[in-house]
């Protein structure tokens, strides 16, 4: 990869690269993007990859060092839970771990017109909505289901890890108007695009945890339920009641696994 440099080797061999997509919105230029290459990584290869947002405020050095995603995804790679794949976590903000508010606007457009094409052109990727994943934590889950369900076509999977499904009206969405924040409701998205989203099969998996804000796990069941009312598939996993604190790492690893997992465990 063209100005990427490794920054961290996993305990089965993969690796994570960090470095700036050139192209950046003006708002993001110099933030880094980090990339996880799988054991074994060969580019004779096609690998899926797996877009994770961070949450708000903060980076996407929160997967790397925080939620410790080489160790992660390295253990279910060697373990036989999931196939072998590529994970991309681009910045949104002006600031490191400072920016509070929505992945929309210039944050969106960034992930959909330039970091997904520049993966694709530099990577040995399977280009196409089968082989990508839009996921993400709390305001990042709000942005991959947002996201995802705003370029049909582009993700095949859409996974919400204590996310939110209506916008907040702040970052990009600070003074928008109601039909804006309309347009970047995943409730009502699902509702107007329910026959084009089942048509083109994407999945989505939603993961509860610890209320945090005005972010509880009703949210996700009440979502759960949207979806399911117009027979989409999505899976719901409920962290159990006994964590007390946001278990982050755990939806991480859940949700990698479920969208990486062997054909024959798929789902």
């Amino acid at each position: 990869m063209p100005g990427f440099a490794r920054v961290q080797v996993g305990p089965a061999g993969g690796t994570v690269w960090k470095g700036t997509v050139p192209g950046e919105s003006a708002g993001a230029r110099g933030r880094p993007t980090f990339v996880y290459l799988p054991p074994g990584y060969s580019p004779s290869r096609r690998y899926p990859v797996a877009y994770l947002l961070h949450g708000m405020p903060g980076g996407p050095t929160s997967y790397v060092y925080s939620l410790h995603l080489a160790e992660r995804a390295d253990a279910l790679i060697a373990s036989g839970r999931t196939r072998p794949f590529i994970a991309v976590c681009p910045p949104a903000g002006t600031h490191h771990g400072y920016y509070s508010g929505e992945w929309a606007g210039v944050w969106e457009d960034y992930l959909v017109r330039r970091v997904v094409p520049w993966v694709d052109t530099n990577l040995p990727t399977v280009a196409s909505a089968a082989g990508r994943v839009l996921a993400g934590l709390s305001a990042g889950g709000f942005g991959a289901v947002s996201i995802g369900l705003r370029h049909l076509g582009v993700f095949g999977v859409l996974e919400s890890w204590s996310g939110y499904f209506h916008p907040f009206a702040d970052g990009p969405l600070a003074h928008a108007d109601r039909a804006v924040l309309d347009r970047h409701d995943p409730t009502l998205l699902v509702r107007r695009k329910a026959a084009a989203v089942r048509r083109l099969g994407v999945r989505f998996e939603l993961s509860t945890g610890v209320a945090h804000g005005a972010i509880t796990p009703a949210l996700t069941a009440a979502f759960a339920r949207e979806l399911a009312s117009f027979g989409l598939p999505v899976a719901v996993w409920h962290v159990p009641a006994s964590v007390r604190t946001p278990d982050y790492g755990d939806q991480l690893t859940h949700g990698l696994a479920f969208a990486f997992a062997p054909p024959a465990h798929a789902g």
